[in-house]
Protein backbone atom coordinates (compact mmCIF):
# COMPACT_ATOMS: atom_id res chain seq x y z
CA UNK A 1 0.00 0.00 0.00
CA UNK A 2 1.46 3.33 -0.99
CA UNK A 3 1.58 6.50 1.08
CA UNK A 4 -1.50 8.11 -0.50
CA UNK A 5 -3.73 5.14 0.33
CA UNK A 6 -2.45 5.14 3.91
CA UNK A 7 -3.17 8.85 4.29
CA UNK A 8 -6.62 8.32 2.78
CA UNK A 9 -7.45 5.63 5.32
CA UNK A 10 -6.33 7.84 8.18
CA UNK A 11 -8.61 10.65 7.07
CA UNK A 12 -11.82 10.60 9.19
CA UNK A 13 -13.77 11.98 6.22
CA UNK A 14 -12.23 10.24 3.19
CA UNK A 15 -12.62 11.54 -0.32
CA UNK A 16 -14.91 9.71 -2.76
CA UNK A 17 -13.40 6.74 -4.63
CA UNK A 18 -11.14 7.62 -7.51
CA UNK A 19 -13.50 6.06 -10.08
CA UNK A 20 -16.06 8.84 -9.53
CA UNK A 21 -14.42 10.62 -12.48
CA UNK A 22 -15.80 7.91 -14.77
CA UNK A 23 -19.38 9.06 -14.20
CA UNK A 24 -19.43 11.49 -17.11
CA UNK A 25 -22.41 12.26 -19.30
CA UNK A 26 -20.74 10.60 -22.27
CA UNK A 27 -20.04 7.38 -20.37
CA UNK A 28 -23.55 7.25 -18.93
CA UNK A 29 -25.01 7.68 -22.42
CA UNK A 30 -22.76 4.85 -23.64
CA UNK A 31 -23.97 2.67 -20.77
CA UNK A 32 -27.62 3.28 -21.68
CA UNK A 33 -26.89 2.50 -25.32
CA UNK A 34 -24.95 -0.63 -24.39
CA UNK A 35 -27.78 -1.94 -22.19
CA UNK A 36 -30.28 -1.26 -24.97
CA UNK A 37 -28.24 -3.12 -27.58
CA UNK A 38 -27.26 -5.97 -25.24
CA UNK A 39 -30.79 -6.75 -24.10
CA UNK A 40 -31.08 -9.75 -26.50
CA UNK A 41 -27.45 -10.82 -26.35
CA UNK A 42 -26.50 -13.30 -23.58
CA UNK A 43 -22.76 -12.58 -23.96
CA UNK A 44 -22.51 -8.97 -25.08
CA UNK A 45 -19.20 -7.57 -26.25
CA UNK A 46 -18.86 -3.93 -25.33
CA UNK A 47 -16.39 -3.00 -28.06
CA UNK A 48 -18.41 -4.70 -30.80
CA UNK A 49 -21.76 -3.29 -29.78
CA UNK A 50 -20.36 0.24 -29.45
CA UNK A 51 -18.02 0.12 -32.44
CA UNK A 52 -19.86 3.03 -34.08
CA UNK A 53 -19.35 5.27 -31.04
CA UNK A 54 -16.40 7.47 -30.15
CA UNK A 55 -14.27 7.34 -27.00
CA UNK A 56 -15.49 3.96 -25.82
CA UNK A 57 -13.53 3.13 -22.62
CA UNK A 58 -11.56 -0.10 -22.30
CA UNK A 59 -13.05 -0.84 -18.87
CA UNK A 60 -16.56 -2.33 -18.61
CA UNK A 61 -19.33 0.25 -18.57
CA UNK A 62 -21.34 -1.94 -16.20
CA UNK A 63 -19.21 -0.53 -13.39
CA UNK A 64 -21.31 2.63 -13.63
CA UNK A 65 -24.55 0.85 -12.70
CA UNK A 66 -26.09 1.66 -9.35
CA UNK A 67 -25.40 -0.86 -6.57
CA UNK A 68 -28.12 -3.35 -5.74
CA UNK A 69 -29.76 -3.02 -2.32
CA UNK A 70 -31.79 -6.22 -2.40
CA UNK A 71 -29.56 -7.78 0.23
CA UNK A 72 -30.49 -4.93 2.59
CA UNK A 73 -34.20 -5.51 2.06
CA UNK A 74 -33.90 -9.17 3.00
CA UNK A 75 -33.36 -8.23 6.65
CA UNK A 76 -36.40 -8.21 8.99
CA UNK A 77 -35.69 -4.60 9.92
CA UNK A 78 -34.01 -3.28 6.80
CA UNK A 79 -31.13 -0.95 7.64
CA UNK A 80 -27.57 -0.16 6.70
CA UNK A 81 -24.69 1.44 8.58
CA UNK A 82 -22.46 4.31 7.52
CA UNK A 83 -19.60 5.50 9.74
CA UNK A 84 -21.11 3.69 12.70
CA UNK A 85 -24.59 5.27 12.31
CA UNK A 86 -27.55 3.04 11.51
CA UNK A 87 -30.05 4.15 8.86
CA UNK A 88 -33.36 2.40 8.32
CA UNK A 89 -35.10 1.62 5.04
CA UNK A 90 -38.63 2.85 4.56
CA UNK A 91 -41.15 0.36 3.14
CA UNK A 92 -44.44 1.65 1.73
CA UNK A 93 -47.28 0.07 -0.26
CA UNK A 94 -48.40 1.16 -3.68
CA UNK A 95 -51.69 3.12 -3.75
CA UNK A 96 -52.96 0.61 -6.30
CA UNK A 97 -54.42 -2.12 -4.07
CA UNK A 98 -54.70 -4.56 -6.99
CA UNK A 99 -50.96 -4.57 -7.64
CA UNK A 100 -49.93 -4.51 -3.96
CA UNK A 101 -46.42 -3.47 -4.88
CA UNK A 102 -43.99 -2.86 -2.07
CA UNK A 103 -41.92 0.24 -2.70
CA UNK A 104 -38.56 0.20 -0.94
CA UNK A 105 -36.84 3.50 -0.37
CA UNK A 106 -33.31 3.54 0.92
CA UNK A 107 -33.56 6.91 2.60
CA UNK A 108 -31.62 8.33 5.49
CA UNK A 109 -34.02 8.47 8.44
CA UNK A 110 -33.01 9.20 11.98
CA UNK A 111 -34.53 6.62 14.34
CA UNK A 112 -36.69 7.98 17.13
CA UNK A 113 -35.96 7.45 20.79
CA UNK A 114 -38.58 4.70 21.00
CA UNK A 115 -37.09 2.91 17.97
CA UNK A 116 -33.67 3.08 19.63
CA UNK A 117 -35.02 1.29 22.70
CA UNK A 118 -35.54 4.33 24.93
CA UNK A 119 -38.55 5.46 26.94
CA UNK A 120 -40.08 8.19 24.80
CA UNK A 121 -42.33 10.58 26.74
CA UNK A 122 -43.39 12.93 23.91
CA UNK A 123 -45.56 12.22 20.83
CA UNK A 124 -43.78 10.44 18.00
CA UNK A 125 -45.89 12.16 15.33
CA UNK A 126 -44.04 15.36 14.31
CA UNK A 127 -47.32 17.05 13.37
CA UNK A 128 -48.46 17.01 17.01
CA UNK A 129 -47.41 19.90 19.21
CA UNK A 130 -44.74 18.59 21.56
CA UNK A 131 -44.42 21.67 23.73
CA UNK A 132 -46.90 20.54 26.45
CA UNK A 133 -45.15 17.19 26.78
CA UNK A 134 -41.69 18.79 26.87
CA UNK A 135 -42.84 21.27 29.52
CA UNK A 136 -44.00 18.34 31.63
CA UNK A 137 -40.65 16.62 31.09
CA UNK A 138 -38.81 19.77 32.16
CA UNK A 139 -40.94 20.17 35.28
CA UNK A 140 -40.42 16.50 36.14
CA UNK A 141 -36.68 16.98 35.68
CA UNK A 142 -36.62 19.91 38.10
CA UNK A 143 -38.75 18.09 40.68
CA UNK A 144 -36.63 14.95 40.41
CA UNK A 145 -33.44 16.95 40.82
CA UNK A 146 -34.87 18.55 43.94
CA UNK A 147 -35.81 15.10 45.28
CA UNK A 148 -32.34 13.85 44.44
CA UNK A 149 -30.70 16.54 46.57
CA UNK A 150 -32.98 15.55 49.46
CA UNK A 151 -32.32 11.82 49.05
CA UNK A 152 -28.58 12.38 49.40
CA UNK A 153 -29.14 13.26 53.07
CA UNK A 154 -30.89 9.95 53.80
CA UNK A 155 -28.94 7.11 55.45
CA UNK A 156 -27.93 4.21 53.21
CA UNK A 157 -30.36 1.28 53.03
CA UNK A 158 -29.79 -1.57 55.41
CA UNK A 159 -30.51 -4.18 52.76
CA UNK A 160 -27.78 -4.11 50.07
CA UNK A 161 -30.13 -5.72 47.56
CA UNK A 162 -32.45 -2.72 47.66
CA UNK A 163 -31.06 0.13 45.52
CA UNK A 164 -30.81 3.48 47.25
CA UNK A 165 -33.42 6.13 46.60
CA UNK A 166 -30.97 8.46 44.90
CA UNK A 167 -30.27 5.78 42.30
CA UNK A 168 -33.94 5.78 41.29
CA UNK A 169 -33.86 9.56 40.89
CA UNK A 170 -30.67 9.40 38.82
CA UNK A 171 -32.19 6.80 36.49
CA UNK A 172 -35.31 8.91 36.04
CA UNK A 173 -33.22 12.04 35.39
CA UNK A 174 -31.33 10.08 32.75
CA UNK A 175 -34.60 9.14 31.01
CA UNK A 176 -35.88 12.73 31.13
CA UNK A 177 -32.60 14.07 29.78
CA UNK A 178 -32.68 11.57 26.93
CA UNK A 179 -36.16 12.79 25.97
CA UNK A 180 -35.07 16.42 25.98
CA UNK A 181 -32.01 15.65 23.89
CA UNK A 182 -33.95 13.47 21.44
CA UNK A 183 -36.64 16.13 21.02
CA UNK A 184 -33.96 18.77 20.45
CA UNK A 185 -32.26 16.57 17.85
CA UNK A 186 -35.58 16.11 16.06
CA UNK A 187 -35.74 19.89 15.70
CA UNK A 188 -32.29 20.09 14.08
CA UNK A 189 -33.67 19.93 10.51
CA UNK A 190 -36.25 22.59 11.35
CA UNK A 191 -33.56 24.76 12.91
CA UNK A 192 -31.26 24.27 9.92
CA UNK A 193 -34.09 25.11 7.52
CA UNK A 194 -34.95 28.24 9.52
CA UNK A 195 -31.30 29.27 9.67
CA UNK A 196 -30.94 28.78 5.93
CA UNK A 197 -34.10 30.78 5.32
CA UNK A 198 -32.81 33.64 7.49
CA UNK A 199 -29.47 33.57 5.66
CA UNK A 200 -31.21 33.75 2.29
CA UNK A 201 -33.40 36.63 3.49
CA UNK A 202 -30.30 38.45 4.76
CA UNK A 203 -28.56 37.96 1.42
CA UNK A 204 -31.65 39.22 -0.37
CA UNK A 205 -31.78 42.29 1.89
CA UNK A 206 -28.08 42.98 1.26
CA UNK A 207 -28.57 42.74 -2.49
CA UNK A 208 -31.54 45.07 -2.28
CA UNK A 209 -29.49 47.55 -0.27
CA UNK A 210 -26.62 47.32 -2.77
CA UNK A 211 -29.07 47.78 -5.65
CA UNK A 212 -30.61 50.81 -3.95
CA UNK A 213 -27.14 52.29 -3.40
CA UNK A 214 -26.30 51.75 -7.08
CA UNK A 215 -29.54 53.45 -8.11
CA UNK A 216 -28.74 56.42 -5.89
CA UNK A 217 -25.23 56.66 -7.36
CA UNK A 218 -26.66 56.48 -10.88
CA UNK A 219 -29.20 59.19 -10.08
CA UNK A 220 -26.42 61.41 -8.67
CA UNK A 221 -24.32 60.82 -11.81
CA UNK A 222 -27.30 61.67 -14.01
CA UNK A 223 -27.72 64.97 -12.16
CA UNK A 224 -24.01 65.74 -12.58
CA UNK A 225 -24.17 64.94 -16.28
CA UNK A 226 -27.20 67.20 -16.75
CA UNK A 227 -25.35 70.01 -14.97
CA UNK A 228 -22.30 69.48 -17.18
CA UNK A 229 -24.45 69.46 -20.33
CA UNK A 230 -26.16 72.68 -19.25
CA UNK A 231 -22.81 74.29 -18.45
CA UNK A 232 -21.32 73.30 -21.81
CA UNK A 233 -24.43 74.51 -23.62
CA UNK A 234 -24.26 77.87 -21.82
CA UNK A 235 -20.57 78.20 -22.64
CA UNK A 236 -21.26 77.54 -26.34
CA UNK A 237 -24.06 80.10 -26.36
CA UNK A 238 -21.84 82.69 -24.66
CA UNK A 239 -19.06 81.96 -27.14
CA UNK A 240 -21.43 82.40 -30.08
CA UNK A 241 -22.76 85.66 -28.64
CA UNK A 242 -19.24 87.01 -28.13
CA UNK A 243 -18.23 85.91 -31.62
CA UNK A 244 -21.31 87.57 -33.09
CA UNK A 245 -20.65 90.81 -31.21
CA UNK A 246 -17.01 90.82 -32.28
CA UNK A 247 -18.03 90.25 -35.90
CA UNK A 248 -20.57 93.09 -35.76
CA UNK A 249 -17.97 95.40 -34.25
CA UNK A 250 -15.47 94.54 -36.98
CA UNK A 251 -18.10 95.12 -39.68
CA UNK A 252 -19.06 98.48 -38.21
CA UNK A 253 -15.42 99.52 -37.95
CA UNK A 254 -14.77 98.45 -41.54
CA UNK A 255 -17.83 100.29 -42.76
CA UNK A 256 -16.82 103.39 -40.85
CA UNK A 257 -13.31 103.30 -42.25
CA UNK A 258 -14.60 102.66 -45.72
CA UNK A 259 -17.07 105.56 -45.42
CA UNK A 260 -14.33 107.98 -44.29
CA UNK A 261 -12.02 107.00 -47.20
CA UNK A 262 -14.71 107.54 -49.83
CA UNK A 263 -15.55 110.95 -48.46
CA UNK A 264 -11.89 112.08 -48.53
CA UNK A 265 -11.43 110.90 -52.13
CA UNK A 266 -14.55 112.66 -53.15
CA UNK A 267 -13.25 115.85 -51.56
CA UNK A 268 -9.86 115.60 -53.32
CA UNK A 269 -11.50 114.89 -56.67
CA UNK A 270 -13.75 117.82 -56.21
CA UNK A 271 -10.77 120.01 -55.30
CA UNK A 272 -8.84 119.03 -58.41
CA UNK A 273 -11.81 119.75 -60.58
CA UNK A 274 -11.98 123.20 -59.20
Amino acid sequence: MDGEDTAELRNPFPSPPSHYTKYTTHNLNLLALFKERASDNPNPNQQELLSDQNDVPDWPLTQLEKPQVDWILEEPDAYYEVYGDRWFVRISLSPDSRAMLRIFQVKETIPSLAESGGNQLYPADPTIDRRPALRSVLRSLLVTYSALTGSLLLPPPTNPEIPPEWQRHVDWINILSQNLMAAANDLRPVQARGHLESMMKRQLDLRREETETLHQKCDALDVKLEELRASVKQMLEDTQILASKDKDAKIQSFNANASNDVTLNDVLTWAEQL
